[in-house]
């Protein structure tokens, strides 16, 4: 598949530097760490997450949040009622940067009010996701993010 170069370079423009998290199934009643943080700040422009094995029919609330690496609690990226319960494959997630909206699980496509309208800064740490039941499916995850600090970067987990 060719690139498309001019769509690439306005999208790095617009959102930064973009890190792909392979799929992998959901973390069992617990949280578990997508991306790590290292080197410095940065401003997180998005984050979009789509599954890839059908999500098993059980209530799971489920939430992202940041657990940073200096001495402090875990903050939540968004609110924890989301059920993502018997999410069919295609199934998009993100967050709106306001942390009292639920996570946002829309089918196949995200309104414009699903990115972040203002980005969050981060410091050092891990963006998590946790769950509150152990359902089977598996989630991809990709973040946009501009450093802040000359030597802030992003990592899958």
């Amino acid at each position: 598949m060719a690139i498309n170069k001019p769509f690439q370079a306005s999208r790095d423009l617009i959102y930064g530097v973009r890190v792909d998290r392979a799929t992998a199934a959901l973390p069992a009643s617990t949280d578990e760490a997508l991306f790590t943080i290292t080197g410095g700040r940065i401003l997180l422009t998005s984050i979009i997450g789509e599954v890839t094995t059908v999500i098993q029919t059980q209530a799971c609330a489920t939430k992202l949040k940041f657990n940073p690496t200096a001495t402090g609690a875990d903050t939540d990226l968004c609110a924890s009622g989301t059920s993502i319960t018997a999410d069919a494959v295609g199934t998009l997630y993100s967050i709106t940067g306001d942390f009292s909206d639920d996570l946002k699980d829309n089918l196949l496509c995200l309104e414009s009010d699903s990115l972040l309208e203002v980005p969050i800064m981060l410091s050092e740490g891990a963006i998590e996701l946790e769950t509150a039941a152990t359902n089977t499916g598996s989630v991809s995850w990709s973040v946009t993010y501009i450093p802040y600090d000359d030597n802030a970067r992003v990592t899958a987990a």
